[in-house]
């Protein structure tokens, strides 16, 4: 199995007991999660040798962080330990025509103060072949901006596979700035993922009639933008994920690739969702897992769809689906009957 890295910040994640606003509710459900730590978690239950790289307090709540990624095969060695505490956001999970609502608390978080000093990039990418990031990584602070570029340059001396969830998040900065930031980073990125907003609001790029708010998808429209951003970028691929949003209960799930020849569109799937926090990075763990494991683009594409597609029925930010959970769903098994 691959030797694969990933970069950001784990948080403590605080969610209203089943779909209560925060108003109302007297307590609240504990997990950890975020982007980079999904995906990594996603990986290792692949059988993929997966370490997570980020910066904690060195306090009860940064060991049960580290505890939390352990518990599912994550290695840890390069957890670096200390600054001021970890990062908190706090989840109000939606229904029908109301919307889920997250709140920050991640000021001063311990990897948002890290200096590229508290990491040894060389020894990290040792023996690795594949590197991912998420685009709210640099977004935290500008020291994690510089953090995530000092990490894509060892990467890239040792010519490992770097991969990229641009992931725009409005709460943490604007759009001028992370275009500014992300485009400078799209220089060492070899795999691109994001969905229609983040293709928007990160790089500039807008696919068509397409309307998030809607959930209305026009396909012509992201082969054409595919086209222009390997056309600029380089990438050898460029992948969105496609979310039809009837309500925050129930979900169109598809995707596109494209290769710089051939743009694939995957089957869809209709699905009630749980807990769509994760659901992307879920997504980009299956991708991920798919080219490592060699499969055809078109295959790998099915495999994080589905991979994808089952997380969305798993509370917390982790997707704890097997291979061949996943397997069977893109081999056309999904009826949820009980297994016994």
């Amino acid at each position: 199995m691959a030797k694969v890295i990933t970069m950001g910040e784990i948080m403590l994640r605080l969610s209203t007991p089943g779909y209560q606003k925060f108003i109302q509710s007297d307590s609240f459900d504990v997990c950890y999660g975020g982007g980079e730590a999904n995906v990594a978690v996603s990986l290792a239950n692949y059988g993929h040798d997966t370490y997570f790289v980020t910066k904690v307090p060195k306090n009860p709540i940064g060991d049960s962080a580290v505890a939390a990624l352990r518990k599912y095969n994550v290695n840890c060695d390069f957890v670096a330990r200390g600054g001021e505490r970890l990062g908190i956001y706090f989840l109000e999970t939606g229904a029908s025509m109301r919307a889920s609502n997250v709140v920050y608390d991640r000021a001063h978080a311990s990897i948002a103060e890290a200096d590229p000093s508290d990491f040894d990039f060389d020894s990290i990418f040792e023996g690795s072949d594949w590197f991912h990031f998420t685009g709210i990584t640099p977004a935290i602070s500008d020291k994690a901006a510089l953090l995530t570029e000092e990490a894509c340059k060892a990467a890239k001396r040792k010519n490992i596979t770097v991969s990229v969830d641009l992931n725009f998040r409005k709460k943490l900065w604007s759009t001028e700035k992370a275009q500014r930031i992300m485009t400078n980073l799209m220089q060492y990125v070899d795999v691109c993922i994001g969905n229609e907003e983040d293709a928007e609001k990160v790089l500039g790029f807008k696919p068509g009639k397409t309307d998030v708010t809607s959930g209305e998808l026009e396909l012509a429209g992201y082969q054409d933008i595919f086209e222009q951003m390997v056309k600029k970028f380089n990438f050898k691929y460029v992948v969105s994920s496609l979310r039809e949003s009837y309500s925050a209960s129930d979900n169109g799930w598809s995707a596109c690739i494209y290769d710089g020849k051939n743009f694939y569109h995957s089957n869809k799937y209709n699905i009630r969702i749980v807990d769509r926090v994760g659901g992307g990075d879920a997504f980009a763990g299956g991708l991920i897992c798919g080219l490592l494991d060699n499969k055809s683009m078109e295959n790998a594409l099915e495999f994080a769809v589905a991979a994808s597609a089952l997380k969305h029925t798993i509370p917390g930010d982790f997707n704890l689906v097997t291979r061949a959970d996943v397997d069977a769903l893109v081999g056309g098994d999904a009826s949820g009957r009980v297994q016994r």
